[in-house]
């Protein structure tokens, strides 16, 4: 194999990831998962002889495909590997590099999905109402977790918060998520009171000239990072006692699943979580035995008899 044609399948890849990175606008997450699925791909096509992108066929792809789930990937993994082959082979369809498009023949595994555990409500309540305020950083951490279960945000979408994403008179927060899709979320009035103590009497005292407009800060001042994110949930509810450890995303998770319990409809719910699908959100959330017992007593001819 020549190095010319060595480059001819690494090449199209490249294009293809400066299209999700500029056109598509997917996450850095998002982007560094699917590049690193089809640098597998093209390692595997150069194994068996395949450097260019018309031998790209459907036989090469499900053969890849085998091998992965052959050495055990997980089928979340096996999933997106083949969302992400069929997103580049129909770009190298569309840019005319394949005579057709192999990656609509391929099936998709279907998934498996553990729901993340959830607190109950009165759990909820005990969490945030009985949590210890010790200084600025209590303040700070008494918001974090009002703003996650209040609103239901992923907490890179906490983290990117600007102070004047805020707006206490309406009771809402703008929030920036995947795609750079920009939301209106509701915050409601303890964690619009939660993110004021933090702005009077906890920020300014963390503050200095790295914070910029960074709503929620570090200890050492700068935008507060994920990872810090998720390790203030988990302290914070190790505080609490027989309350289920989770963190950042069992709270999203929470706030959806009691959002439905008080009778949320879903589409309600899948615009507060900023999901692109209503399957998404269907598949995210679940309702509760005793919620559907209620619903079905209320809305069924029969139910309440």
């Amino acid at each position: 194999m020549s190095e010319t044609e060595r480059g001819a399948l690494a090449e199209a890849l490249g294009e293809f990831e400066r299209h999700l990175r500029a056109e598509r606008g997917v996450s850095p997450h998002t982007l560094r998962a699917y590049v690193g699925d089809l640098l597998d791909l093209c390692r595997y096509a150069a194994d068996v002889g395949v450097d260019e992108p018309e031998g790209l066929d459907v036989n090469v792809l499900r053969a890849w495909l085998a091998q992965q789930h052959a050495s055990g990937r997980a089928r979340a993994t096996l999933a997106r590997r083949t969302a992400a082959a069929r997103g580049f082979t129909a770009y190298l369809h569309r840019r005319g590099l394949m005579a057709r498009d192999p990656g609509q023949l391929l099936g998709t595994p279907k998934r498996h999905r553990d729901l993340p555990t959830v607190l109950a409500q009165d759990e909820a309540a005990r969490l945030l109402d009985e949590m210890e305020i010790d200084g600025p950083l209590g303040l700070r951490d008494l918001a974090v977790l009002e703003v996650l279960y209040g609103t239901g945000v992923r907490v890179s979408e906490l983290c990117g918060l600007d102070i004047d994403d805020m707006d206490s008179g309406r009771g809402t927060v703008r929030v920036l998520g995947k795609g750079d899709k920009e939301r209106t979320v509701p915050i409601g009035e303890p964690a619009t009171r939660a993110v004021g103590d933090w702005l009077r009497a906890g920020r300014p005292a963390l503050a200095n000239e790295h914070s910029g407009p960074a709503l929620f800060l570090g200890a050492r001042g700068g935008r507060l990072h994920p990872t810090s994110a998720r390790r203030i949930v988990h302290a914070r509810i190790a505080e609490v006692g027989e309350v289920p450890d989770l963190g950042p995303h069992g709270l999203r998770h929470s706030a959806a699943t009691h959002l439905l319990e008080g009778g949320a409809d879903l589409r309600s719910v899948q615009e507060i979580l900023g999901h692109a699908s209503l399957q998404t959100t269907q598949i995210y959330t679940h309702v509760s035995p005793e919620r559907l017992r209620q619903v079905h007593r209320q809305a069924h001819p029969r139910g309440a008899q």
